[in-house]
């Protein structure tokens, strides 16, 4: 039990007797508090109620073997006004305490107990506290810890070591999950050469200092959802000569072969082949294209996992916010295929959510130097305006984008679903510039780089 203290204390004076002593039965205890001091006695029974009056856990003599003590802040709770002291000596029954405040905070499943926890030797007592295990008494890890020890993730578009694709598997990883990747066609042979070669290895390293392992790679073009799908010329393409299964569906299906179910998906690919032109430029088919490998890709890859993600799994993608406002440059129909992407985002949630409980969400992440990045051809011009314009002025990194992948997976984002997630140190709440000109005359906060 706990009893929390009032600040509003008496203050005893330095002689005080405390002495407990066993009134009632296993099913009713009882606490007597003798207290003297320069001739006064005060004498207090206070029964100790579990479930009416101090709002208890219910305590019997069979689950005293289920709670432990434990240092921590001392403190007895009461209507009234309290006794405190700093440091108490317990010998046997009677217990002498020699400070000028007096706390005791007590948790017991019967006076027995408390008796028996005390008499086998003497304990000094300047914090106190008792804790009930489940019947558990292993080391537990402090804080809010990030735990998916147990969980498969798939991340569909690692293809190196610098992306955002490769940090979420790395902070899913660091949390406990086992990693499965899929890989475009084309990139798949150098990408696990490095691996074998080592490589990546500098970049495997997790905080604990272990290497990621990736379970398994995965042949994937989430272009084309099943075989049927695939033109001649593409199945004539050497870069896609000696690798099969690579669909989405055979993916889905390869997987489920391979581990039977998942638990995490990650949608980490985009493309967009006139990125660079501006809307009024782009083609139809680059248009379509954009939206067929950026967007659609999600829907389908999400549609042919959802039979094997456990039920209160996780899907997230990727974002960017030129969804929603404009970005010069970021062209080729891609802005209009992430704008669909978020769209998608909230419809998946819902469907997904009312059948398989799977929660759906993406991260919009900020500019980061990645070579996928560097094809749009101004990622460093982005970075430098983030850095002067965002609330937060510093660069993002990978880590901070796969860190939030792994907080999204996670059971501490039960309630997290058909979101938004915005990680661009703030950028996107701006509304202007402020390193144009027409602010130099006000007094605006600058780091210098």
């Amino acid at each position: 039990m706990h009893w929390t203290g009032l600040d509003d204390v008496i203050d005893p004076g330095p002689s005080l007797a405390y002495k407990y002593t066993n009134l009632g039965s296993t099913s009713s205890s009882f606490l007597s508090l003798e207290l003297r001091f320069s001739g006064f006695f005060w004498s207090f029974t206070l029964a100790l109620s579990i479930a009416k009056r101090f709002h208890l856990l219910k305590m019997a003599t069979t689950a005293a073997s289920s709670l432990q003590m434990a240092t921590a802040r001392p403190c007895i709770s009461s209507s009234r006004r309290v006794f405190r002291s700093g440091a108490a000596m317990l010998h046997g029954n009677v217990k002498v305490v020699s400070s000028s405040k007096l706390s005791s905070v007590c948790h017991i499943s019967s006076v027995q107990t408390f008796q028996q926890s005390f008499t086998s030797s003497s304990l000094k007592m300047s914090k106190f506290v008792t804790r009930a295990m489940s019947g558990s008494s292993e080391n537990k890890s402090s804080g809010l810890p990030i735990n998916l020890k147990g969980k498969r993730a798939f991340i569909a578009g690692v293809a190196d070591d610098n992306g955002y694709g490769w940090a979420i598997a790395k902070s899913l990883a660091a949390a406990g999950a086992e990693i499965l990747v899929g890989t475009w066609v084309p990139a798949l042979n150098i990408f696990e050469s490095s691996l074998r070669r080592g490589k990546f290895d500098e970049s495997r390293v997790l905080p604990d200092g272990s290497l990621m392992e990736i379970t398994k790679v995965y042949p994937l073009d989430a272009v084309f959802d099943n075989p049927d799908d695939v033109p001649e010329e593409v199945k004539a393409n050497k870069r896609y000569a000696g690798s099969s299964n690579w669909t989405v569906q055979e993916a889905a299906e390869a997987v489920k072969n391979d581990f039977g179910s998942i638990d995490i998906l990650v949608h980490s690919l985009a493309n967009g082949p006139e990125v660079t032109k501006p809307l009024l430029e782009t083609s139809r088919k680059g248009y379509l294209a954009a939206i067929s490998a950026s967007s659609y890709s999600y829907v389908s890859l999400l549609k042919h996992f959802l039979p094997i993600i456990n039920p209160g799994g996780s899907s997230l993608s990727l974002t960017y916010i030129a969804s929603e406002r404009i970005i010069p440059g970021y062209g080729g129909g891609m802005s209009s295929a992430k704008a669909a992407l978020e769209s998608d985002t909230r419809v998946l949630a819902f469907e997904a959510g009312r059948k398989k409980k799977i929660r759906v969400n993406t991260i919009s992440a900020g500019p980061l130097r990645s070579r996928a990045a560097k094809a749009i051809g101004f990622i460093d011009m982005m970075i430098d305006y983030s850095l002067v314009n965002a609330p937060l002025q510093k660069e993002l990194s990978a880590e901070e984008i796969g860190n939030t992948a792994a907080f999204l997976a996670s059971p501490l984002a039960s309630a997290i679903t058909g979101s938004v997630i915005y990680v661009d140190n703030g950028l996107n709440t701006m509304g202007v510039g402020v390193d144009s000109p027409i602010f130099e005359k006000l007094d605006i906060p600058k780091d210098q780089h």
